[in-house]
Order: structure tokens, then C-alpha cells, then sequence
């Protein structure tokens, strides 16, 4: 047995929006294509699910798919750290020559979410079912059947490897970034759980039918960024004295915080069942893990890479050493530190079609 539920009745939308933090990129357009019988893992079935996306460059030409991190948009990809250092003019994926797709994941941004009106009755997703949304935009809705690129940030980064099991002749290249593909597990769970319950068990949460949102929402996401990001040099370099590192997280603290709730909590749920190791040999595309020496979640001691990419014939590991400059688990966001090694597999990766 499963649930029909209705989701959303949007028709599709197609507009340009520019990006407040970042310049406009060439041809640089959102859009939301609606999935009609979208049907999750749970056998709940919605009849129109709304799947955001951002798109940049010439339709004609070769596609890469860019995936975000958990509570991002595509069109937050855009920054400068980011999408300027990497879809700039003369940058490894120039957006006049590349056509870039950047999904909004369920959950996030323009497509369908708990604040969009179920609150704690939307369906509890999980990374297949992003996966699978996203294979239907790309099929569906933008009539793309083969990319050149795949490649994901932390959350991105571990759908790229469920992409790579899931749809393995679908693109030519995997670039996981941030990302082991192994079960999750260990810090990177219990810190997210903590988020999870900090939610449930504020009583301001009300079953996620609260009023205002709950206070337990900031705080257990600053708590879990400061103690899962940032790389411990620099944030020594930030915080080098007890009054700084109080400036530092009182400033945190006290920032304004646009995020709801219901959808941070499903967000950092989803990963609950994520673990993909054992079907890591499906995967046929050329591919480039990267990950920092100072990633807080993913850390190289647990050697978990060096055992996974045995198991795929063309895979090597980028690991960028840490520094006071880099931010660990936020090291990869920045793109200078692996956008030649991206640029020169672009160039040289065999095709699968």
C-alpha cells in the first residue's frame, strides 16, 4: 500500500533571476519543472512534485550537473568562492561554453518542502529519492540524456556517488567532493542527530506545527557548523584569544537565520541511510574524489578512500592539505584549491558515449 499526496499544483516556471552575493552568468536562468506520480522510497506517491533548478550557459552545449549541500540551492552555488572561480570567463567551466544545471534537492529552495504547507506530514525523503528527482529533471524535464560532469559538495557529494551507482552511464566524469561513500556513521551522525533532536524536543516545535520558529533551530546549527567546518587552523587563526572566539560566536549566534525548521530537520535526516560502498564497483565514469586533510566530517584517518577506490577502475583521490587558509569541511566550497585538476579531467576523461 502507499499514500497519494498532493505536493503542489505549480505549473512551470522558467525565469531569470540574478544572484544577490555573485555576479549573473552568461544565459543564467531559474526554473521549477513539476514531476507528475513522483513516487518516493516510502511508496507515497505525490501527484506534482516542484523540482528547482538553475541553469547557466547555451542548452546547446555539453551539460555538467552541479549538486549542493545539505539546506543550499543551486543558485546559491553561485557565489564567488564557487561559481565564480569555476564558471567565470576562461574558468574550467566557463558558462559560454559549458550548459551548467544546478538542482534544487527536495527540500530546498524552489522545489517542494515541509514549509510549503505538510509541515511533519511531508513524506521523509531520503538521498534516493533527491537522486531520483534529479534524474527526472535532467531526462524529463530538460531532455538531457548524457552529461559530461557530475559534481557534487558535501551533500552533492554524496549523491555524485549514488549518481555514479545508480545512473552509471549517464555521465562521463564523478567529481564527489567532501564526500566518503560510506555508511553514515560515526561524528558526522551523532553531531547531526544532535541537530535533529535539539528540534523535536524543543517544545516551541509543537509536533512541527510551531507558531514562531523554534529558538533550538539556530543554535543547534551553529553549534553542529563550529563543530563539524571550518578547519582547526583557521579557526584558530579566527579565534586565537577566549574574547575573539566569544565575538565569533556571539556574532553566530546572533546573525539573522532565514531557515525553517521542519526543512532542516528533514534535510539533515535524509542522510540517515546513506551507504553506498558496497555498489561502488557499478560505477563506470572516470572519477575524482576530493577531500581535505583537515575535513572535520570526513576525516582521511578512517583511510575509508583509500579501500573504496580499489574498487572503481578509473579513481583517484585529490586530498588538499590543510592550512590556516583552508576550512575544512568547507575547504572544498572554495574552488581554487581543485578547479585545474577539474579543468584538466575535463580535458582529458574518455567518453562514455
Amino acid at each position: 500500500m502507499f499514500r497519494f499526496i498532493t505536493l503542489c499544483l505549480s505549473v512551470f516556471l522558467y525565469a531569470q533571476m540574478p544572484v544577490a552575493t555573485a555576479q549573473t552568468f552568461p544565459n543564467q536562468k531559474t526554473g521549477v519543472w513539476v514531476a507528475k506520480d513522483f513516487r518516493f522510497h516510502t511508496g507515497e506517491v505525490a501527484s506534482s512534485l516542484n523540482i528547482g533548478y538553475t541553469t547557466l550557459g547555451n542548452p546547446a552545449g555539453e551539460p555538467v550537473v552541479i549538486l549542493h549541500g545539505t539546506t543550499g540551492t543551486g543558485l546559491g552555488m553561485l557565489n564567488n568562492a564557487f561559481g565564480v572561480e569555476l564558471f567565470g570567463p576562461g574558468q574550467p567551466l566557463d558558462a559560454t561554453k559549458y550548459f551548467v544545471v544546478l538542482p534544487d534537492s527536495i527540500g530546498t529552495g524552489k522545489s517542494s518542502k515541509p514549509s510549503d504547507g505538510l509541515r511533519a506530514k511531508f513524506p521523509r525523503y531520503n538521498y534516493d529519492d533527491m537522486v531520483s528527482a534529479q534524474y527526472r529533471l535532467l531526462n524529463e524535464g530538460l531532455n538531457i540524456k548524457h552529461v559530461r560532469m557530475v559534481l557534487g559538495n558535501s551533500m552533492g557529494g554524496m549523491q555524485t556517488w549514488m549518481w555514479g551507482i545508480q545512473h552509471a552511464g549517464f555521465m562521463d566524469i564523478l567529481v564527489p567532493m567532501a564526500a566518503m561513500p560510506s555508511e553514515m556513521s560515526g561524528r558526522n551522525w551523532m553531531m547531526r542527530r544532535l541537530i535533529i533532536d535539539s528540534i523535536r524536543n524543543d517544545p516551541e516545535w509543537m509536533n512541527g506545527d510551531y507558531i514562531k520558529q523554534p529558538r533550538s533551530l539556530q543554535f543547534a546549527s551553529v553549534f553542529y557548523a563550529i563543530g563539524t567546518n571550518g578547519g582547526n587552523q583557521a579557526l584558530q587563526r579566527q579565534a586565537s584569544t577566549q574574547e575573539k572566539a566569544d565575538q565569533l560566536l556571539n556574532q553566530r549566534l546572533s546573525a539573522p537565520f532565514a531557515g525553517d525548521a521542519n526543512d532542516h530537520l528533514y534535510q539533515w535526516d535524509a542522510s540517515r541511510d546513506y551507504n553506498p560502498l558496497n555498489q561502488i564497483d557499478k560505477i563506470k565514469a572516470t572519477l575524482l574524489a576530493i577531500n581535505s586533510a583537515d575535513d572535520e566530517r570526513n576525516p582521511p584517518e578512517l583511510n575509508v578512500m583509500a579501500t573504496a577506490l580499489t574498487k572503481i577502475p578509473n579513481a583517484r583521490l585529490l586530498l588538499i592539505p590543510a592550512s590556516d587558509q583552508t576550512a575544512g569541511h568547507g575547504t572544498t566550497g572554495q574552488a581554487k584549491w581543485w578547479k585545474d585538476a577539474v579543468g584538466t579531467l575535463l580535458q582529458t576523461a574518455p567518453r562514455l558515449q
